[in-house]
């Protein structure tokens, strides 16, 4: 609430995954106290998507809230469709959604639970990144939230560990890829934030 913003990504428009609360609304926020309009998708929950829209706007910004799965190609698409029909043009994109579930005990991980979480946390960056991509211009950027358990690991969320661990790999390989477009790739690896995710 005190940062206080000087434009620097005024007439800019940010994609963001997982925008309805956590790392993601606050990413919103601050990109619209910097002068973007904002585009925010999200799983299901629609109180706090519309608490994120709210807040954006507030700060004098526009906002776009999509509902949808990440781990689905088709609403990647569809998101980015949006993005572009309402606001004409995409600079930033965040990929910050995803799926953990703690478990002590290795065994108990199913199947279901491990598709889940690579389809959320792997699929939906590739996808999201992949359909973006032909909307942005040189100068344009991605931001991927890795983790610190991508980098140490964490003994109760292994296959959470494994998905930020490819994350990494991820944004340094499109990095490289992207970099003759003129679009940047990075990631930032935060410890533990206390989230809905991550209560």
């Amino acid at each position: 609430p005190f940062w206080q913003g000087s434009g620097k990504l005024a007439g800019k428009v940010a994609l963001i995954t997982g925008g309805d609360s956590g790392i993601g609304r606050a990413v919103a926020v601050l990109f619209a106290r910097e002068g973007a309009d904002v585009a925010i998708a999200y799983l299901s929950e629609d109180r706090d998507a519309n608490t994120t829209k709210q807040a954006v706007e507030a700060e004098g910004r526009r906002c776009l809230a999509l509902r949808g799965d990440v781990s689905k190609r088709a609403f990647c698409r569809k998101a980015v469709e949006q993005t572009v029909k309402a606001f004409g043009r995409i600079d930033a994109l965040v990929n910050n959604a995803a799926f953990q579930v703690h478990s002590a005990d290795f065994a108990d991980l199913t199947e279901q639970h491990f598709d889940t979480t690579l389809k959320t946390n792997l699929y939906g960056y590739f996808h999201m990144a992949q359909e973006a991509v032909p909307h942005m211009k040189p100068g344009s950027a991605i931001i991927n939230t890795g983790s610190v358990t991508g980098i140490e690991g964490s003994k109760d969320l292994i296959d959470y560990s494994m998905t930020k661990g490819g994350i990494h790999a991820f944004t340094r390989a499109l990095s490289g890829n992207l970099i003759g477009r003129g679009i940047r790739v990075n990631a930032v690896a935060p410890g533990p934030v206390w989230t809905p995710l991550n209560p």
